[in-house]
């Protein structure tokens, strides 16, 4: 193909020049010493924007969710998680095969959920139940078409948890959009959790990386689980410093991001038998259906990637779309024009 549009992911996003630069000529030590002056600027950036005491760079958002999993809970211990959260679907199990997490899955209603809905799955003190110690959140909502929860839902559930004893993580992976879809800074939407991690790798265009916040005795414990779980680095400045930039520079032009999905959406919704979804706060991914084409999700996969259109499954009749800043409005013009011209051509051949 001799065109290419990556819809899969935000995680695709390439460094700026800007970041290069700062690459290239980054400040680095042995950071397992604790001797990496842009790794600990990083971490101290990211803790001033999450209103935290302290920042742990780490390699991923998997390793840092696990490392916060591990750092707030004891082996056996249960969370309380959204059904369809990132780390209970899509981190390999890591919250059970490593941290040793029982789950109590709350259904919520695009990824949000009410205080009433937590409560109603907690279950008394009994020796027969594993003990209840953490309730874990997400925003924005990967599968829920990154749906986005407020400082003020926030606030309401955590009090909830705080009631009864738990602690609170967030995976903020994309709270920076969140941040950017609601016009508040970021803090706000952490000021009630005990932990939060957000990547710099996704929207914000880092290569590489995610940063843990949360109390200075919690970010202790962190660390000694980032080790256990192999993540401790050396001359790690070389990718903190694009980290820098990405908190410096990329934050606001999320907005580009939200206003390219929502031309998509609104495109592809008004093709006749396509269906795509946004969050009632919408950001930057949508999620599309093709059920009412008799379609499939892998129709639909294989016809749009014989055209050089990109993106992942959510079987067995949706396929979900993220933009990112390499998207451009002449992108999803090509995908729309794309897509009509694929239904005229079945249309054509059915005759």
């Amino acid at each position: 193909m001799d065109r290419t549009v990556d819809l899969r992911s935000d995680t695709i996003t390439r460094p700026t020049e800007a970041m290069w630069e700062a690459m290239h000529h980054a400040d680095v030590g042995d950071d397992v010493y604790g001797e990496d002056p842009t790794v600990q600027r990083l971490q101290e950036m990211a803790a001033e924007r999450m209103g935290k005491e302290a920042g742990l760079f780490l390699p991923s958002g998997t390793m840092a969710n696990t490392a916060a999993l591990l750092a707030h809970t004891r082996y056996g211990d249960e969370m309380v998680v959204e059904e369809l959260a990132h780390l209970y679907c899509w981190e390999a199990g890591a919250y059970s095969n490593i941290a040793g997490l029982a789950t109590r899955p709350v259904s919520g209603d695009q990824g949000i959920f009410t205080a009433e809905q937590f409560e109603a799955v907690l279950r008394p003190p009994n020796p027969h139940f594993p003990k209840t110690s953490l309730l874990c959140l997400e925003n924005t909502h990967n599968n829920a078409a990154g749906a986005v929860w407020t400082a003020e839902e926030t606030a309401e559930v955590a009090l909830a948890a705080r009631d009864r004893g738990l602690r609170i993580h967030l995976d903020g992976a994309r709270l920076f959009n969140a941040a950017v879809a609601l016009g508040v800074e970021a803090k706000e939407l952490t000021a009630h959790v005990d932990s939060v991690t957000f990547c710099v790798s996704k929207g914000l265009s880092a290569p590489v990386g995610s940063v843990l916040c949360g109390s200075r005795a919690f970010i202790e414990d962190a660390y000694r689980a980032r080790k256990r779980l192999g993540g401790a680095m050396r001359q790690a400045g070389i990718m903190a410093a694009a980290g820098i930039v990405a908190l410096e520079t990329m934050v606001d032009r999320l907005a580009e991001d939200h206003e390219t999905a929502r031309s998509l959406a609104e495109g592809l919704d008004a093709i006749e038998g396509v269906s795509a979804v946004r969050a009632p706060r919408p950001t930057n991914i949508l999620m599309v259906d093709v059920g009412g084409l008799g379609w499939s999700t892998a129709d639909l996969i294989d016809r749009w990637l014989a055209r050089g259109i990109k993106c992942n499954p959510r079987p067995p009749t949706r396929v979900r779309l993220v933009t990112n800043r390499h998207v451009t409005l002449d992108d999803v013009d090509y995908v729309l024009d794309t897509t009509r011209q694929m239904l005229r051509s079945e249309a054509v051949a059915v005759r």
